[in-house]
């Protein structure tokens, strides 16, 4: 390496490699051979750039070498490596994505690699295929069949426009303490004891707990979230029946909020988060009075990512319930512990999802009222 080339880049070169660097989806070797020649090109010495590249000598010295000798293109490129060539031609492995996309063989629920290269053998002149060959061309075309996802894709009508804009523009609006906006959820935990004490943590090692476990039953969660201040409350039940929505509502109405004109509660649509579940609890004139307080909005069907009290779900879950609690007594101080400090550290969440993002991103999605008939215009 006794010769010493000299990087200079035009203008249309830094760029390139400027733009390379600022975004998009690349391969880190080329990545790192673009920082190479930019920091080359500004007289950074070689010793410095595998310092600050993290790379070794040899790899500056031969990208300064393919640009010099070269070009930009060859040298950002990958060299050609030693080595046997690739099994599969490029129509086998045409062959190989269309069969991983198909359905599986008769009586196997998806495919495997082994399954794959067993089928590829069958198809192609090949005697053997590595499951390794057909795990790196899969790679390659981000392919992975033995995995999938659930998911369910709502139907994104007039109701369900009209249902997200409701919510979002409760979201935006100024904080009125006379009006607050609070979103409410529940959610289901388990009761999980220990049929063998742990091992506290020592220095060197780990806290070691038995696989083993006992499950003590079930409680539910009321969560609520106020959506313009750093408030929050969980109530822990034994059930989620009409009954306990209704007593949470009134709590809401009379603990809470008892200054408030008027409650507005973003909220799912289970069936027992309903005005009637207050008149199966309570006499007609405390239901009433009650829900003459209450404002409920209600997300649309299969839109829960809409309520922001999800956030906070996933918040607590997090923070306090991963782990095994085994009764309610002290499901319920925890609970209360890590309320207390998040609400005493002002903690909010930062919404940024609005009405305008929404026609923006899901516009194609929204109902187009051009194919909609004018009666006024037939008449």
């Amino acid at each position: 390496m006794n010769v010493r080339y000299r990087v200079e880049l035009n203008q249309a070169e830094r760029s390139e490699l400027t733009a390379l660097l600022s975004g998009g989806k690349h391969a880190v070797r080329k990545l790192k051979r673009a920082q190479i020649l930019l920091a080359a090109d500004a007289g950074v010495n070689d010793e410095d750039i595998t310092t600050s590249v993290g790379v070794g000598g040899s790899t500056v010295y031969r990208t300064k070498r393919r640009f010099v000798e070269g070009n930009l293109e060859g040298a950002l490129s990958e060299e050609p490596r030693p080595g046997a060539g690739r099994k599969l031609s490029g129509k086998e492995e045409a062959l190989l994505v269309a069969t991983a996309c198909s359905s599986a063989p008769e009586g196997r629920a998806r495919w495997t690699l082994d399954l794959l290269a067993g089928a590829m053998v069958k198809l192609t002149e090949h005697d053997s295929i590595s499951r390794e060959t057909v795990r790196r061309r899969l790679a390659e075309n981000d392919l992975k069949p033995w995995r999938k996802d659930m998911w369910c894709v709502p139907q994104v009508d007039g109701e369900y426009v009209a249902r997200m804009e409701d919510v979002l523009d409760l979201y935006a609006e100024a904080p009125d303490p006379k009006r607050p906006v609070v979103c409410f959820d529940e959610s289901p935990t388990q009761l999980i004891g220990e049929v063998r004490q742990p091992i506290p943590p020592e220095p060197g090692q780990l806290e070691r707990y038995d696989c083993e476990y006992k499950r003590n039953g079930t409680a539910n969660l009321f969560i609520f979230l106020d959506v313009h201040q750093p408030w929050r409350k969980v109530k822990v039940t034994d059930r989620r029946a009409a009954e306990d929505f209704a007593t949470c509502m009134r709590e809401l109405t009379d603990v809470d909020f008892p200054e408030a004109d008027r409650i507005r509660i973003v909220l799912d649509n289970l069936s027992t988060h309903s005005a009637g579940a207050l008149y199966q609890a309570f006499p007609p004139c405390e239901a009433r009075r009650v829900l003459r307080r209450l404002e409920f909005h209600y997300v649309p069907k299969h839109a829960s990512w809409l309520n922001m009290v999800e956030i906070e779900i996933g918040v607590l879950r997090t923070q306090c319930l991963d782990r095994r609690i085994a009764t309610k007594e002290r499901l319920v101080s925890e609970i209360a512990a890590w309320e207390q400090q998040r609400n005493a550290s002002g903690a909010r969440i930062k919404w940024m999802f609005t009405t305008e993002k929404a026609r923006a991103k899901m516009g194609r999605a929204y109902p187009n009222p051009a194919t909609v008939s004018n009666p006024m215009k037939e008449s």
